[in-house]
């Protein structure tokens, strides 16, 4: 006979409901707080909305269309976004080979320049207040950060 599956109990997850609940609510805010930082480093490049398409199209050409849907905009906010970057010479457009009557996306070179500099400067951003903290410190984000990516993939 099998036995029965171990259920979890207050042992095997540490903290008590209540207590994963303000965690959860803690840990929510402060990954806000810090996007929202780190999304502001560089604004004066390009605006948080031109940088996400800017991502979208680093590894793959798109449409107007797939951006908007990625993105959950209208498609005339994301033709203004495109325009914008066109406009920059961040982007190009080029018509579909096989329906004229589509565009393609894609970045051109100073839009790959661009987001390589903006990166750098976030992560820069962010590795000036990591060396601030003690190596203890340090080591437990480094582990809360393996584990914050294995939450967000979930």
């Amino acid at each position: 006979m099998t036995p029965p599956p171990a259920r979890k109990t207050r042992a095997a997850t540490g903290l008590s409901p209540s207590a994963v609940s303000a965690l959860a609510g803690e840990l929510r805010l402060a990954c806000m707080r810090i996007s929202r930082r780190v999304r502001f480093e560089s604004t004066d490049l390009v605006a948080p909305h031109q940088f996400s398409v800017l991502c979208r199209l680093e590894d793959t050409p798109r449409t107007p269309g797939e951006l908007a849907e990625i993105e959950r905009v209208s498609a005339p906010s994301m033709t203004r976004t495109v325009g914008g970057l066109v406009e920059r010479g961040l982007v190009e457009r080029t018509a579909d080979p096989e329906d004229r009557r589509q565009v393609i996306l894609s970045l051109t070179r100073e839009g790959t320049t661009l987001l390589k500099e903006i990166r750098r400067r976030r992560d820069a951003w962010m590795s000036v207040r990591v060396s601030h903290l003690s190596a203890e410190e340090q080591e437990v984000l480094q582990r809360a950060a393996a584990i914050l990516t294995r939450v967000a993939s979930e």
